[in-house]
């Protein structure tokens, strides 16, 4: 079969999800020959199509990524498996949980080789519980029927071969979902003469160690009373991790964080910042942190899977204990203590790993390759 006459379907929860991490992929795609097909429930983000008009998108009435009611996940899966026959495609690339999982299944009924991208483990892995288990259950019934399965890190990888979901002879670990090094460029540190900014990016849940942000923050401004704490990013209600809105009220009046909700356009304020800091409990590869790295900006994050991949402590960052105020706290003082010119030094540092190992091409290479070796 002919590249022209391959049909490739890129299945998502969310078309933000295609929007934001997905494009590098669909364009190299698209650059090779391929027929792509995005299958995901259409939100505002539906706007990708201006870029790939000629790519086809396929929505969908039964996917929430929320949602934990049994009776609708089997609706999706005989949605996916009617659209997915419609679509005669010659490969199904699945993106997060319930594609990875109920995707599978649809995929397998039409005798359709699929991939699962496993982007993050999220709460359904984070956190214990009955959600917890049938979600190691679902994957593991599931993925011996998909020909490879993608992880955005090697712990995560490892992992889930501790857990029997994957074998020996299957996974690939990838970093992250890359990052455009020509859109986010390096910045000056220090902006400021009279203050240091540290920037917390990304939704207001407690898995994100905002809380433990906050908190470490407010030790160290004991000490540095000229630091401030920016917090960019939303509050999730549907999230059962989120932070309660009384707390966020709570830090904004007695201006313990200056906060700047959710910001498109994240450029402009990290280049005012002087580190970005994600204590998060675990990530698939935070995006966040790529594009702080990207911008030359020294990072303080977690020692822990996804985050420890994206910083050489002591050399572009520093790495701190998870769920851990005190270790957070050390960990800004170090940064406190370095001048600006080592700050500098680190940020560089930091822009040179993400050319070397972040950039979206690469990535996209990546995938295609793994793509064409399953194909």
């Amino acid at each position: 079969m002919s590249k022209t006459n391959k049909k490739i379907a890129v299945v998502a929860n969310t078309t933000w999800n295609i929007y934001n991490f997905r494009m590098n992929v669909i364009g190299k795609l698209l650059e090779e020959g391929y027929e792509v097909s995005v299958i995901a429930p259409v939100d505002e983000y539906i706007k990708y199509k201006e870029k790939f008009p000629e790519v086809r998108h396929i929505g969908l009435r039964f996917l929430s990524r929320d949602s934990k009611n049994p009776f609708k996940d089997l609706l999706l899966i005989e949605e996916l498996r009617r659209k997915y026959k419609r679509g005669n495609f010659s490969l199904i690339l699945h993106y997060t949980h319930k594609p990875n999982i109920y995707g599978t299944i649809a995929a397998k009924i039409n005798g359709i080789p699929c991939i699962s991208a496993v982007t993050g483990l999220g709460y359904s892995f984070i956190n214990k519980g009955y959600i917890n288990s049938i979600t190691r259950w679902l994957y593991r019934m599931t993925q011996p029927f998909s020909k490879e399965i993608v992880f955005e890190n090697q712990d995560d990888l490892t992992f889930f071969r501790r857990l029997k979901i994957v074998d020996k002879n299957k996974g690939k670990a990838i970093k992250g979902c890359g990052v455009d090094l020509s859109f986010f460029q390096p910045s000056s540190n220090g902006i400021y003469e009279h203050k240091t900014i540290l920037t917390f990016v990304g939704r207001l849940l407690k898995d994100k160690g905002i809380i433990e942000f906050v908190e470490a923050g407010k030790l160290l401004k004991q000490t540095y009373p000229n630091v401030e704490l920016w917090v960019i990013g939303e509050l999730d209600d549907n999230n059962p991790s989120t932070i309660e809105s009384d707390l966020l009220v709570e830090w904004v009046n007695n201006k313990d964080i200056v906060y700047h909700g959710f910001v498109k356009d994240i450029r402009k304020l990290i280049k005012k910042s002087n580190c970005v800091i994600l204590p998060s409990y675990r990530e698939g590869m935070p995006r966040i942190v790529l594009e702080g790295v990207a911008m030359g900006k020294p990072i303080i994050t977690t020692n822990v899977p996804g985050c420890r991949e994206t910083v050489e402590d002591n050399v572009t960052g520093y790495l701190v204990p998870a769920k851990d105020v005190q270790g957070l706290h050390q960990g800004m003082e170090k940064f406190m203590e370095l001048d600006i010119q080592e700050q500098r030094a680190m940020g560089n540092r930091g822009r040179q790993k993400a050319e070397q190992e972040f950039g979206e091409n690469k990535i996209a290479n990546e995938i295609y390759e793994i793509i064409e070796s399953c194909l």
